[in-house]
């Protein structure tokens, strides 16, 4: 029986590697199938080609690479037709020699590429695992009944306990916690593979907002400008910014020049060296960051102080409502200090989720609408709400339309 993987990041390959070894998976033929979802694939280093990676292969009998199997595609555009679905499941089958599948375990089931293998791997259960924080928020798009009645599991870190993934909620997946201390322990392995690091008092997390059309260019590396003030003005001088694997290279530029000109001391991590690895070598007195998840794995699986900048620009331009990214936005938001010292009003995290994630997918979680209610009447509507949405659900009264009078001596006064 074999067992078939996939992972894009080095952080989901640890989780994978993390669960293995927690003994959530059976002990037959385990194939890999990585993939590089950069915008140029060609020019990122692959993941398999990772030094981390070195201490994460034995965990699997194979590795194979989704885009030398699909190229010249893209691997986060192409998925195969229906008409054509049946004949290319049955080449990758033949390709890779898989027989027959005891199980598919992939991340972001939504979207491709782990939704195309999801439709040409069948007949066989799926476990989702999370890729994050993205994981407490409502699944991003309605999944065909031919994947979502496999789906039988949701593998997760529990980044804040006590809060229930919403994540396939809708279609009864059970979510269940993946042991950190397995992942820690996969962490500190893959840590003493990676390229050494200076030491350094404060890690900077770097996110790919512009590259998602969240904002632009020059607000994310204004974003990126402050946070490396804010360290500064905190005292400390040796920092390493850690870069998105995604981003381009531009801001890694900008963000040396405003060290040169603070006076800091900046060292630029790797691409490929996951921020938990940075946690683990340099075990940092801050880490701050927008609303990467990183921050939440540095406060609750590492215990570093962290703080977060730029959250509120970032729930204002998310667009549309449904975004993926808002939950991970506002859960980062709503729980980390201000990079400023402030802190944020105490809220309940799991009323929270909630009442955001119906607002976000009403028609997946009508259950959630009185969760939506006593959340807005107790607290209101500011910061995590819009109001043109909630007027569509009914959750505000629309605005009154001006009478036939007020119109005409509008019209008059023009």
């Amino acid at each position: 029986m074999t067992t078939v993987f996939y992972a894009s990041t080095l952080f989901g390959a640890m989780s994978l590697a993390a669960a293995i070894d927690a003994g959530l998976f059976g002990d037959g033929r385990r194939v890999l199938i990585v993939s590089s979802n950069a915008a140029i694939p060609e020019v990122a280093v692959p993941l398999e080609g990772t030094p981390g990676f070195a201490a994460l292969r034995p965990c699997f009998d194979e590795v194979h690479s989704w885009n030398e199997i699909i190229a010249p595609l893209h691997p986060a555009e192409w998925r195969a037709r229906i008409i054509e679905v049946p004949m290319t499941g049955r080449l990758l089958a033949a390709h890779l020699k898989l027989g027959e599948v005891e199980e598919l375990v992939v991340e972001s089931i939504a979207v491709p590429p782990a939704r195309t293998i999801a439709g040409l791997v069948r007949d066989c259960p799926i476990t989702v695992y999370s890729d994050g924080l993205m994981s407490y928020g409502p699944t991003r798009d309605p999944l065909p009944a031919e994947i979502f009645r496999r789906i039988t599991r949701l593998l997760h870190l529990d980044l804040v306990p006590g809060l229930e993934p919403l994540l396939l909620r809708e279609y009864g997946v059970a979510a269940s916690v993946l042991p950190e201390e397995a992942f820690l322990e996969v962490v500190e392995q893959v840590s003493q593979t990676a390229p050494d690091l200076p030491a350094a008092d404060a890690v900077i997390l770097g996110q790919y907002l512009s590259s998602l059309d969240i904002v632009t260019p020059e607000e994310e590396a204004g974003l990126h400008a402050d946070l490396l003030k804010g360290v500064a003005e905190r005292g400390f001088t040796r920092v390493v910014f850690k870069p998105h694997p995604a981003a381009g290279r531009r801001h890694t530029q900008l963000v040396r020049a405003e060290a040169e000109r603070l006076g800091v001391r900046l060292t630029v991590a790797g691409e490929s060296v996951p921020a938990e690895v940075c946690f683990a070598a340099l075990r940092p007195a801050l880490v701050a960051g927008c609303f990467s998840t990183g921050l939440l794995t540095a406060g609750r699986l590492f215990g570093l102080p962290v703080a977060t900048a730029g959250t509120g620009l970032v729930l204002e331009r998310l667009t549309p409502y449904e975004n993926s990214n808002r939950v991970p936005a506002t859960l980062a938001d709503a729980l980390l200090p201000r990079l400023s010292g402030a802190e944020p009003p105490p809220l309940d995290a799991n009323a929270l989720v909630r009442a955001v994630g119906y607002c976000m997918q009403a028609d997946a979680h009508p259950d959630l609408r009185p969760w939506a209610e006593a959340f807005i009447e107790r607290h209101g509507t500011a910061r995590y709400f819009k109001r043109q949405r909630l007027t569509a659900l009914g959750l505000l009264p629309a605005p009154e339309r001006p009478g036939t009078l007020t119109r005409l001596r509008r019209r008059l006064t023009r």
